[in-house]
C-alpha cells in the first residue's frame, strides 16, 4: 500500500496530476526528436537561446490578455520566429556568425521580456512566465501541446531524410537537392513551436531542459538517429513522471524537479552509457567480468 500511495495514488486520485503526466508525454514526443536533431547539428545552445527569445512575446501577450494561453503562445511564437529570422539575416549580411548573432538577439529579448513583465506585472507574474507550472495545465493547454507535438512528428517524418543528411553533410544536400535552407527554416519553426509548448508547462527558463537533457543523455546509449530520438522520448517522459512524483511526495516545485530528474539521467549516462561514456572509454572490458 505504501508503494501504491507513493507511485499510483497521486495520478489515480487527482485530475491535475493526470493532466500533468499527459502533458509530459506530449512534450516528450515533440521535444525528444527536436532535441536529438539539435544535438546532432551541434546547435544545442541555440535551443537555450530560443527559449529565452520567446519571453518578450509571451510578456506582450500577458499584458494584452493576462495569463491567456493563446495570447502568450502567439506572442512567443511570433517573437521567437522573428529573432531566428533576424539572426539569420544578420549572419548572412555581415561577417558575424549565426551563433554570435543569435546570442545578441536572445540577450536583448530576455532583458526586454523581464523588463516588460516586471514593470507591468507582479513578481508572481514574472515567476509564472519564467518557470511555469505544469500542475496547472488545463485542457486547453493540453490540446495546444498535443497539437504541436503531433505537427512536429508529422513534419519530421516528411523531412527526415534531408534533415539527417544536413546534419552530417549540408554541402552535399545543397548540391543534390538545393533546398538546404528550406529544411533549416522548417526545423527552426519546429524548434520555436516546441519551446512555446514547453513554455506553457515549464516556463521559458525550463522549457529547453526537457528538450536538450534527454537528447544529450541519449547520445551515450545509441548511435542511429531513430534510436536516439526514441531514447530521448523515453528519458523525457520518465523524467516527467518521476519529477511529478518527487514534486507531489516531497512538496517540491514541479518544473525544477522534472528538469533535475532529466539531469540525473544525463549524469548517469555520462558515467555508465554504452557509447562514449567514462565506463566505455576507461573500462571497456568491465562488463565482461560482471
Amino acid at each position: 500500500m505504501m508503494l501504491y500511495d507513493a507511485i499510483v495514488a497521486p495520478f489515480a486520485d487527482y485530475g491535475f496530476m493526470r493532466r500533468a503526466l499527459v502533458a509530459c508525454l506530449a512534450l516528450a514526443l515533440g521535444s525528444g526528436p527536436i532535441g536529438t536533431f539539435l544535438v546532432l547539428r551541434r546547435m544545442s545552445l541555440m535551443g537555450d537561446a530560443m527559449s529565452h527569445a520567446i519571453l518578450p512575446g509571451a510578456a506582450v501577450g500577458f499584458l494584452v490578455a493576462g495569463l491567456s494561453l493563446w495570447a502568450m503562445s502567439a506572442g512567443g511564437l511570433v517573437v521567437g520566429l522573428a529573432v531566428a529570422l533576424l539572426a539569420g539575416i544578420v549572419s548572412r549580411a555581415t561577417s558575424l556568425r549565426e551563433d554570435a548573432s543569435l546570442a545578441g538577439f536572445y540577450l536583448i529579448s530576455l532583458a526586454l521580456g523581464v523588463l516588460i513583465v516586471s514593470t507591468r506585472g507582479s513578481n508572481v507574474d514574472l515567476l509564472h512566465v519564467l518557470f511555469g507550472s505544469i500542475l496547472s495545465v488545463d485542457t486547453q493547454a493540453l490540446l495546444l501541446v498535443a497539437s504541436i507535438s503531433t505537427l512536429s512528428l508529422v513534419a519530421l517524418a516528411v523531412i527526415y531524410r534531408p534533415l539527417v543528411v544536413e546534419c552530417f553533410d549540408p554541402g552535399f544536400l545543397r548540391t543534390i537537392a538545393g533546398g538546404g535552407s528550406l529544411y533549416h527554416v522548417i526545423f527552426l519553426v519546429l524548434v520555436v513551436l516546441n519551446l512555446v509548448a514547453g513554455f506553457q508547462a515549464l516556463g521559458t527558463l525550463m522549457a529547453v531542459g526537457l528538450m536538450m537533457l534527454p537528447a544529450a543523455a541519449a547520445r551515450f546509449w545509441a548511435t542511429a538517429v531513430w534510436s536516439l530520438a526514441a531514447i530521448s522520448i523515453i528519458i523525457a517522459f520518465i523524467s516527467g513522471w518521476i519529477g511529478l512524483l518527487l514534486s507531489y511526495n516531497f512538496d517540491l516545485p514541479s518544473g525544477p524537479a522534472i528538469i533535475l530528474t532529466a539531469g540525473a539521467f544525463y549524469a548517469i549516462s555520462i558515467f555508465v552509457g554504452r557509447h562514449g561514456s567514462l565506463r566505455s572509454r576507461y573500462f571497456p572490458g568491465a562488463h565482461f567480468h560482471t
